[in-house]
């Protein structure tokens, strides 16, 4: 009996010992994965205006026609419809992807050429078919790191898309993000939307420009509230203020997701605008400046006043020149509105907009002119080809 007891005592004080030097080893790991942020992180912006380093430049390699589903069919015009339906899942035309590409390409030598430090997301098969168990599609492109990743500070938001064609446009970026997170980035993903049929209205009733806007006062949306979903280029970020839109894209679930995530630090506040599709914030409410902004004048806000009455100055920018025979397969004209701050004082615009030229110009802010106008018929201006990865600048508050 002695000699059992004995035994079992230096089993047990060997198991705690173990047990204990695994506490410690945890621990030890525990301390190192929590470790401070490193000074020398690459991420940090908490505005539009502040001083641009680094930035991803979307590719147009690859890209392809989404499948004409019906969340595409919700947020595209009437008389681009047979497209889709033509060219779903195949290269949009050649010969304008080529000039698309040398665009782009043209871009980012400039911005190099203006100090900043520019990333490329990788170049994938987005024609390539697949099957999850809710549904099937081919990709679309990772020309528009804006409607997939946000920066807040010095953390890097991954959007639950709302498209299914941009299930996957998360991999083209994954190096990128990897790297950031390993120079001490915060990194996150929101939850991936399973997009079953329950997250679209599979009746959503569209005719006309009339019923678009019809539907949207009404606040009805082709996306449901069955599960979470938003596009990063519906936030547009003032400091300790961003501010969203509910749209076709992004339904009232996401932005909750958004506000708990980044509460007590930020302050997300829904705006809303006589808009018959609302999708991307960026071409009709752009801020560019402290108290500054761009706001387009055919889809007027509806909480204006609350920038007014905080100082704020609201510029309407004037009527776009692109011609009416451009393709604009997923956009609008506006896009001459969706421009690029290098700082208060520098701006990317498109070179064939004169108009919005003069008025910048006006303001004291230096006009840095590039043409895109083959890249804006994918569906972006020089805001949504970006996503600023650092800015120098520090978190402020500018709407009290």
């Amino acid at each position: 009996k002695l000699r059992g007891a004995f035994t079992g005592w230096v089993q047990q004080t060997f198991q705690s010992t173990q047990a204990a030097a695994a506490s410690q080893n945890t621990c030890a790991a525990d301390d190192k994965a929590t470790s401070p942020v490193p000074k020398d992180c690459l991420v940090c912006s908490y505005n539009e205006w502040d001083p641009l380093e680094e930035v991803i430049v979307g590719r147009a390699e690859n890209a392809c026609v989404p499948p004409f589903s019906v969340e595409v069919k919700a947020n595209t015009y009437e008389k681009y419809w047979g497209f889709y339906q033509k060219f779903g899942g195949q290269s949009f035309p050649k010969d304008h992807l080529k000039k698309a590409i040398a665009e782009i390409e043209e871009m980012c030598n400039i911005l190099k050429r203006e100090g900043v430090t520019v990333k490329r997301p990788d170049p994938i098969d987005w024609s390539v078919k697949y099957k999850t168990p809710d549904f099937e599609s081919t990709g679309m492109y990772a020309a528009m790191p804006r409607d997939i990743l946000l920066v807040v500070g010095n953390e890097i938001i991954e959007a639950p898309m709302a498209w299914r064609a941009r299930f996957f446009e998360y991999r083209a970026y994954r190096r990128l993000i990897k790297d950031y997170f390993n120079s001490g980035a915060k990194w996150t993903t929101a939850p991936k939307p399973t997009m079953a049929d329950e997250l679209y209205d599979q009746n959503y009733p569209i005719h006309s420009v009339e019923d678009r806007h019809k539907l949207a006062a009404q606040g009805k949306f082709v996306t449901t509230e069955f599960e979470p979903c938003f596009d990063a280029a519906d936030f547009i970020r003032a400091g300790r203020d961003i501010f969203v839109q509910r749209s076709q894209v992004t339904n009232y679930m996401g932005i909750e997701w958004m506000r708990r995530h980044l509460a007590p630090d930020y302050r997300v506040h829904i705006i809303s605008f006589k808009d018959p599709n609302p999708m991307h914030i960026d071409a009709t409410f752009n801020i560019i400046g402290p108290g500054l902004v761009l706001s387009n004048p055919d889809r007027p806000c509806h909480q204006i006043e609350l920038f007014k009455k905080a100082g704020w100055t609201v510029i309407q920018p004037p009527v776009p020149l692109i011609p009416d025979d451009h393709p604009l397969w997923m956009s609008s004209k506006w896009l001459s509105m969706n421009v690029l701050m290098l700082d208060e004082k520098r701006v990317m615009v498109d070179a064939n907009e004169t108009s919005i030229q003069k008025m910048f110009e006006k303001l004291g802010i230096s006009t840095i002119k590039v043409n895109i106008r083959h890249a804006n018929s994918l569906g972006g201006g020089f805001h949504c080809w970006t996503c600023d990865i650092r800015r120098r600048g520090t978190l402020q508050s500018y709407f009290d």
